[in-house]
Order: C-alpha cells, then sequence, then structure tokens
C-alpha cells in the first residue's frame, strides 16, 4: 500500500464541520475558517456527553467489541474526526467484525438531517479503513434515552458527500458568508459573534445610497 499523500492529508477537514454546515454554512466558516466558538448550556452538555463516552474506554460483551473515540478519516469526502463508540460487531467464524458506529448526543431528534450526515460520514470512513460495508449506525439522544436506528441508504450518502464537498469548498475558500437570519439563530451559541440581525441587513449607509440610486 502506497504511503498516504501528505497534500491529501493536509486537506482533509473536521468531520463536525459537516454538521456545522448543513445546520448553516457561516457557522461552518466561523468555526473553521475564522476559529471563532462560543460555549452555551446546549453545547456544554454536549461536550460532556461526548467526554463521558470517551472517557468509558473499550469494552465487550458477546459477540461485541466496542472501541471509543476511534480516529476516523476518509480521503473520499475528505474528512477526518473521531467516532463516538464503534461497537465491531461478529459476523461468524472465519469472518471480519462488521463496524457499527454509534454517535451520542444531547436532546432528541432534529427535524434536519445533519446528525445522520454525520453518522454517515463515520460509515464511509470505517468503509475506507477497513474495507467492508457498513450499512447501518444508530443515534443515542439523552432526551430520550434510546437509540434510533439509521441505514445509510444511497440518498443519505448522495447527502453526505455532497455537505462534505460544500464544506470542504467553503473552509478552502477563506470566505464566511454573510448570515441570513432564520428562526435556527436562536439556537445557534455563535449567534452573538455572528450577528445576524445587524449583518443580515445592509447596514443605514448603503440603504441610503441604494436609495439615492433608485432616485
Amino acid at each position: 500500500m502506497p504511503p498516504p499523500d501528505p497534500a491529501a492529508e493536509d486537506a482533509l477537514i473536521p468531520l463536525s464541520a459537516l454538521q456545522h454546515h448543513l445546520f448553516c454554512p457561516r457557522q461552518n466558516a466561523l468555526i473553521h475558517v475564522e476559529g471563532l466558538w462560543a460555549e452555551d448550556a446546549a453545547t456544554a452538555e454536549g461536550r460532556l456527553l461526548h467526554e463521558r463516552v470517551d472517557a468509558g474506554g473499550g469494552e465487550g460483551r458477546r459477540g461485541v467489541r466496542v472501541a471509543r473515540g476511534l480516529a476516523l478519516r476518509s480521503f473520499a469526502l475528505g474528512v477526518a474526526g473521531k467516532a463516538d463508540a464503534v461497537e465491531f460487531r461478529s459476523e461468524g467464524r472465519g469472518k471480519p467484525a462488521r463496524p457499527f458506529p454509534v454517535e451520542y448526543k444531547r436532546g432528541k431528534a432534529k427535524a434536519h438531517r445533519a446528525d445522520e450526515v454525520q453518522l454517515c460520514a463515520q460509515a464511509i470512513c470505517l468503509e475506507e479503513m477497513f474495507g467492508g460495508a457498513v450499512p447501518e449506525g444508530a443515534l443515542f439522544y439523552g432526551t430520550t434515552r434510546r437509540r434510533q436506528a439509521v441505514a445509510f441508504d444511497a440518498d443519505l450518502r448522495r447527502l453526505t458527500a455532497q455537505v462534505a464537498a460544500q464544506a470542504r469548498a467553503v473552509i478552502a475558500s477563506g470566505i464566511t458568508p454573510l448570515p441570513v437570519k432564520t428562526p435556527a439563530c436562536r439556537r445557534c451559541s455563535l449567534e452573538a459573534l455572528c450577528r445576524p440581525d445587524r449583518l443580515a441587513r445592509p447596514p443605514q449607509v448603503a440603504r441610503w445610497l441604494a436609495a439615492q440610486i433608485a432616485e
């Protein structure tokens, strides 16, 4: 196997950028281009949940070996990161164990597909790393305390590839998109740094100049 291409390694973006981009392209750029971050109660709760999961270490039960904090990468998607947990499930004697990614999230299932895209990206990483199909995984939500099964079908894989390409393009451009004020802004910890209320509208001088030109 040829050694990894250093340029390809350097071009990998954080796997978390896919979820940030699908939630809001500007949030993706603020975090991964400008290096901004702000924590609120929701992000702090999520961080603590991930820390507890990562601290659990590896474990096993009959026919299943669990690896936590497993490093992941995919050159096809151009991403790198780590998985909360990957269950390696026995497929029978003489067959390699099949990876089953499990991502832990605070709250409950969302209306958008950001969590599913992040999990699907992990599955694609695992397929590339271990050379076998990963057809499904699960999301565990802190509010419901239950797993939600996720099938990595063609539509989800296509969406994941599209989001990865878009997220990489924004980060590579080094340009932060202008804000678009939406109801989701209220749930974003970066709202104060993003300033969508102010920047989503033209400044007063620009509005005045536009009015003069229109006349």
